[in-house]
């Protein structure tokens, strides 16, 4: 069962972040470049949506799950399982990573991007050429820490029979007062997160030295 339950939640957490990575980054993209002063200038985009993005963020995971169950029946065709706590888990990612890409962008030093401007490089030719190149390591470390969040989000899942390590902790480990269970599901999911952790760290130094 352990097995099992460590391979759902690796496929909730690994399909989730690469959906939440494609769906975030274009909106961090757009958030940072049409802040003031930047190549996209436009306050009211900015505005708009940041807020939205906010009110995403805004929201407590556990509540978000319950309150997204028609869009979760919708999209997966049921509501518990592995296959419908992927949804949940990239709604609730997709938002996080647009403010981490959008800070990863805004680190950039505003030099570079002038140097491209004055070469006569367009904006979209600046996003692909200048930014996302030199935003690269802090974008991995960004999506590194979105997967350790959906990780302890898996296992939350668990409450409402999302599957994974959560649902087997709280099923066989704390219904069944089997505390052997509720620590050996607990040691997986801290290899988990440093064995991510790990991952993200050195891809992004490999980065940096280039």
């Amino acid at each position: 069962m352990l097995w099992q339950a460590t391979v759902e939640t690796l496929t909730m957490v690994g399909i989730s972040t690469v959906v939440a990575s494609v769906l975030g980054l274009p909106l961090g993209l757009l958030l940072a470049c049409t802040d003031q002063g930047h190549i996209l200038e436009n306050s009211f985009v900015n505005k708009v949506l940041g807020a939205v993005i906010n009110v995403g963020r805004s929201i407590p995971f556990i509540i978000l799950m319950v309150a997204i169950i028609p869009f979760t029946r919708l999209i997966a065709g049921t509501s518990i399982g592995t296959k419908a706590a992927i949804v949940p888990l990239t709604v609730a990612a997709v938002p996080f990573v647009a403010r981490l890409v959008e800070s990863a962008i805004k680190e950039i030093d505003s030099g570079v991007v002038e140097a491209a401007l004055s070469m006569g490089a367009s904006p979209w030719q600046i996003i692909a050429k200048v930014l996302i190149p030199e935003a690269l390591p802090a974008l991995v470390l960004a999506l590194t820490l979105t997967a350790v969040n959906l990780i302890g989000y898996s296992a939350m899942a668990g409450a409402v029979g999302g599957g994974g390590l959560g649902d087997l902790a709280i099923r066989f480990g704390y219904q069944r007062f089997r505390g052997d269970i509720m620590l050996q599901t607990v040691a997986i999911l801290v290899v988990l997160v440093q064995a991510v952790q790990m991952l993200g760290d050195w891809i992004a130094r490999q980065l940096y030295k280039r």
